[in-house]
C-alpha cells in the first residue's frame, strides 16, 4: 500500500469517526429546533420542516396557566449548577494541587503508604460510599444543602494523582536550587512549580468542573427542594412529567451540554498541552 493511499485511508477513518461522534450531538440540536411532535413522525425526519424556538421559549421563559405562574425552573438549575460547579473546581483546586505537589516532592513520615492507601482506593466505586455518606451528613445538617453536594468531591484522589504524575516530570535540581537560595516551600511552589503546572492546573479544572456538573446521583439522593436542583436533576424533572415531548428535551438536552461545550472550545489549548504534559519537562 503506498503512503498517499494510507494516508487517505486514514483520513477517511477518522473522518468517519468524527462523524459518528458528532451526529447525536447534532442531531439533538436539529430536534431541539423541531415543532412539537415532528421528531416522532415516521420516516423519523433529519431536518426541520420550519425552525422553530417554541422548545426554548417554554423551557426558559416563566407564563401564566390558569391564574398562576408555571416555568419548568430550568434557569434557576442552571444558576445554581453553574455555582456549585464553579465553587466545587476552586476549592478542589486549592486542595488537591498543593496535595500532589507534597506528594511528588516533599518528604514526610508515612508518605509512601498514604500514596498506596489512595491509589487503593481507586478500585472502591464511588456508590459504595453513597449511604454511608448521607448518614454521616444527615447527622451533620448538611443534607439539602449546596455544602453537601459540594464537600464528597473536594479532594478527589484522581485529582491529587494527576497533579503528582505532572509534578514528577519537574527536575527535583529546580527545587533544591531555590531552596538553597532561601526559598521557602510555599514560595517554591507558587513561583517555580505552579507556573510550570500551568496547563494541567487548567486540565485539572476543566475534570473538575466538568465532574461536578455532570454528577446526577449525588444531588439526586442529597438535595429534597426543587428549588435547589442542579440542572440534570432538574431535566430528570422534567423527564418524568414530559418523556414524550422528544424535542422539548432535546432543548433541556442542549441548555445542559452548551456551556460546558464552549468552556472546552475555549481551554483547549491549555487541555491539549496538559494532557500531553508538553509544557512540563524533567
Amino acid at each position: 500500500m503506498t503512503k498517499p493511499l494510507r494516508t487517505t485511508l486514514m483520513t477517511t477513518l477518522v473522518a468517519a469517526l468524527t462523524l459518528l461522534t458528532v451526529a447525536p450531538l447534532l442531531y439533538m440540536l436539529i430536534v431541539s429546533f423541531m415543532p412539537r411532535g415532528e421528531s416522532t413522525m415516521l420516516p423519523i425526519p433529519l431536518w426541520p420542516s420550519r425552525w422553530s424556538l417554541e422548545n426554548y421559549h417554554e423551557l426558559l421563559v416563566r407564563r401564566r396557566i390558569d391564574d398562576a405562574w408555571f416555568d419548568y425552573r430550568i434557569l434557576p438549575a442552571l444558576r445554581n449548577s453553574i455555582g456549585i460547579a464553579a465553587l466545587s473546581t476552586l476549592l478542589g483546586l486549592l486542595l488537591t494541587v498543593p496535595a500532589g505537589y507534597a506528594f511528588a516532592k516533599l518528604r514526610f513520615r508515612g508518605r509512601d503508604r498514604l500514596l498506596k492507601l489512595l491509589i487503593a482506593s481507586l478500585i472502591v466505586p464511588g456508590q459504595v460510599a453513597m449511604l454511608p455518606l448521607f448518614l454521616i451528613f444527615r447527622q451533620l445538617g448538611l443534607v439539602n444543602s449546596y455544602a453537601g453536594v459540594i464537600l464528597p468531591g473536594l479532594a478527589g484522589i484522581f485529582a491529587i494523582l494527576f497533579v503528582r504524575q505532572a509534578t514528577l516530570s519537574i527536575p527535583d535540581e529546580l527545587i533544591d536550587a531555590a531552596r538553597m537560595d532561601g526559598a521557602s516551600e510555599r514560595r517554591i511552589f507558587g513561583v517555580i512549580v505552579l507556573p510550570l503546572l500551568t496547563p494541567v492546573v487548567v486540565t485539572l479544572a476543566l475534570f473538575l468542573f466538568l465532574g461536578s456538573w455532570n454528577d446526577f446521583l449525588w444531588p439526586l439522593i442529597v438535595l429534597a427542594d426543587q428549588h435547589r436542583y442542579t440542572l440534570p436533576v432538574a431535566v430528570a424533572a422534567i423527564a418524568r412529567e414530559h418523556a414524550a415531548d422528544g424535542e422539548l428535551m432535546m432543548a433541556a438536552s442542549v441548555v445542559t451540554t452548551m456551556p460546558i461545550l464552549l468552556l472546552f472550545l475555549l481551554l483547549q489549548r491549555y487541555y491539549l498541552t496538559g494532557l500531553l504534559g508538553g509544557s512540563v519537562k524533567g
